[in-house]
């Protein structure tokens, strides 16, 4: 899970690394401007997905995610189409969630309650069928869009590009569960917010005739990794401190399942975002305590560690880990998530 905030030849080498160290899938975390305010600048996920898919030669490179407040769904799938084509058949990933904190920037609710669910499912109606050549001939609630069909002899991929819908409660779950390839969960995950939103999905992809275990199941996780245990988890306390700042600051309300199911209250966490807003990002790893840390369940630590809570990830039922990876020499620490975790997680298991 790589945050798109930070200089392109660092994104870049990442990618690289993980192409070499094994890695299945590198996903793009749009960053907006509020990162500003910690010496961070936004970058825009959709024009980096066709960069990083040239750089390398089997990482796949997904959206996690962008939102469609951002752009209509037309230009998302005209942008989809040149990261298609640059990636190849296989490699290449939508995801696609409402945003709070790309709403909150952007005034979204100040004229009118938004509906992102309405907005996601018009979302990837329209995306679908443009990128399957079908023509588009829609009059939505949130959405109008009009597009012919693509003539048989027009140059295009036509391989198909998975479609995922990020979502932290009962309704946007189910709806992935309905009519997505996957869910996507938010970071702070823990094995019991994988459960809750599993079931969600199984309600979802049963109402519509779908096996659930069709449905991909991606969790955001933080992480960090090093031979020594007190080291490993410092990366993931970073991380952890900034989302939990951000949990506070832009998504109260959106984010209490996610709390609830870590075993944390605003109270416990508002000294991160205090610290966060006057100190800056390392000051908010400082007020992370090992007790909060530990509600986490970050993928975090000595790599036997690592592998032993990607397990207990699996058992909850996550299909897709997605490494929220964050510390210093993020390429040391993915090499080493190559050469001692990967191996023992299983063999085609999204990581």
């Amino acid at each position: 899970m790589q945050l798109t905030m930070e200089p392109l030849p660092e994104i870049i080498q990442h990618a690289q690394t993980m192409d070499r160290a094994g890695f299945d899938t590198m996903w793009l975390a749009e960053a907006y401007p509020w990162w500003r305010k910690h010496s961070m600048e936004a970058r825009s996920a959709t024009a980096l997905a066709p960069i990083l898919a040239r750089e390398t030669e089997r990482l796949a490179v997904a959206w996690g995610i962008i939102s469609p407040y951002t752009r209509h769904p037309l230009q998302v799938a005209m942008e989809a189409r040149v990261a298609q084509e640059a990636a190849g058949p296989g490699r290449f990933m939508v995801g696609l969630g409402a945003s709070k904190i790309f709403m909150k920037a952007a005034g979204i609710e100040d004229e009118r309650p938004a509906r992102p669910r309405t907005n996601l499912l018009e979302s990837l109606e329209i995306i679908r069928a443009v990128l399957a050549g079908e023509a588009v001939d829609l009059v939505g609630k949130e959405w109008t869009a009009r597009a012919p069909a693509l003539k048989a002899d027009a140059e295009a991929p036509d391989w198909p590009v998975p479609l995922y819908m990020a979502g932290t409660g009962p309704k946007m779950q189910q709806s992935a569960g309905e009519v997505a390839a996957g869910l996507l969960t938010p970071s702070i995950t823990t094995p019991a917010f994988v459960r809750y939103a599993a079931e969600n999905v199984r309600i979802g992809a049963e109402r519509a005739g779908r096996d659930p275990g069709d449905v991909d199941i991606g969790c955001t996780i933080v992480a960090s990794i090093d031979e020594d245990p007190a080291r490993g988890r410092e990366g993931a306390r970073e991380i952890a401190g900034m989302y939990l700042a951000n949990k506070v600051q832009n998504i109260q309300g959106s984010a209490d399942v996610l709390l609830d199911k870590a075993e944390l209250t605003q109270e416990e966490i508002r000294p991160v975002a205090d610290a966060m807003e006057e100190g800056g990002r390392l000051a908010a790893k400082e007020a992370v305590t090992d007790e909060v840390l530990d509600k986490t369940k970050a993928i975090a630590g000595t790599p036997a560690e690592c592998i032993e809570r990607i397990r207990e990830y699996r058992e909850a039922g996550c299909s897709h880990i997605m490494l929220e990876l964050w510390g210093e020499d993020r390429n040391r620490q993915l090499r080493m998530f190559g050469e001692q975790v990967l191996p023992h997680v299983g063999q085609g298991e999204p990581v």
